[in-house]
């Protein structure tokens, strides 16, 4: 006789990341406890009100803080920004944006464009080395 599997299991932490959340804000059942696949799908679509309220009104984790604001993780590193901020602070940097702010929005856009250009000489080279060679 087969037994019953054991359901896959993560971290707290992992959990939280794939939620998008800043796991010292979840409530203490969260961050204690293995969370199986099984509840991480529960969690994606009915949300529990704390997890709508993170949502909504954070504190938020750097790599979403940074989305958010426009600008990378190491541009937030750069301005020595804390690893998580709510909504609340970050409707106040988007209204007055300080000096570093405007300065790592174009550093990620010149980066994205830089990459984008990259990728297209790469497609280029990849399409020309396709093509059927003339033998004369």
């Amino acid at each position: 006789m087969l037994g019953v599997p054991n359901p896959q299991t993560m971290k707290p932490l992992t959990a939280a990341a794939k939620l998008g959340i800043y796991l010292p804000a979840a409530p203490e059942e969260f961050r204690t406890h293995p969370i199986t696949r099984e509840e991480l799908t529960a969690l994606r679509e009915d949300p529990p009100e704390w997890l709508r309220e993170l949502r909504r009104t954070g504190p938020f984790p750097r790599d979403v803080v940074a989305r958010k604001l426009g600008v990378s993780n190491s541009g937030l590193s750069r301005a020595e920004v804390s690893d998580h901020l709510t909504a609340t602070e970050i409707e106040a940097l988007l209204a007055d944006p300080p000096e570093w702010l405007l300065r790592e929005r174009e550093n990620l856009r010149t980066v994205q464009a830089e990459t984008a250009r990259i990728d297209e000489e790469r497609e280029r080279r990849r399409a020309a080395s396709n093509r059927p060679q003339k033998n004369y």
